[in-house]
């Protein structure tokens, strides 16, 4: 029994990591699909990786006007993604948060985060942006309030970065200012962000097999 619950808690503990690399696959297949059209160019043919957003993977029809072949495969990428991620951070929170207040809203936050963020797809994307991004505020708050009183000092640097990239993608979408670079500094954020969480997600299951041994 107990070699079946350490065997279970070491898949549990790797779901972030099979998640999210299930999502850049699912990512990169949806592109593949997408009609085209951009905020750049309506007109234009396939998926623009400089000019097309994320979300344009997710409409009902290309910007083009085309039906959207990509719609159900980016759903359910990000579906996989807002999964894999709260799993991440209740598991974070177990692990490194010594204040159950701060222990409870990283819980939270990370749950109605990324609930919102499943349903950026639909009619109320602007809501369930606006949503994701006030709930997951108070999680990145908590994540690195708990990495600045452990030793983890390259991702205390590292999670500063982070910080910044999402303050300039929510600065960027709110103000409309510098618009056009929008699509590309989402990818490069969602590339930089993914790979802190993943490396976090390894100090967490780290920490776990020390203390297994223990």
């Amino acid at each position: 029994m107990l070699h079946r619950v350490t065997h279970t808690n070491r898949f549990m503990l790797r779901i972030p990591l099979i998640g999210i690399l299930g999502f850049v696959v699912l990512y990169i297949y949806s592109t593949t699909l997408y009609p085209g059209g951009s905020q750049a160019d309506p007109n234009a043919l396939g998926f623009d990786w400089i000019h097309n957003y994320w979300c344009n993977l997710t409409n009902e029809l290309g910007m083009n006007g085309q039906p959207n072949p990509a719609r159900p495969f980016a759903i359910a990428a990000m579906t996989l993604l807002c999964t894999s991620l709260w799993v991440f951070f209740i598991q974070f929170a177990q692990t490194f948060a010594k204040s159950k207040t701060w222990r409870v809203l990283i819980q939270i936050g990370g749950t109605l985060s990324m609930i919102s963020a499943i349903f950026i797809f639909t009619a109320y994307h602007d809501v369930m942006t606006t949503l994701s991004s006030i709930f997951g505020l108070f999680v990145v708050i908590g994540i690195i309030r708990e990495i600045y009183q452990s030793n983890l000092v390259a991702y205390k640097v590292s999670g500063v970065f982070c910080i910044a990239l999402l303050g300039l993608n929510n600065y960027i979408y709110y103000t409309e200012h510098f618009l056009h670079t929008l699509p590309l500094l989402q990818k490069f954020t969602f590339a930089v962000v993914l790979t802190w969480i993943v490396g976090l997600n390894e100090e967490v299951a780290r920490l776990h097999k020390e203390n297994m041994s223990n």
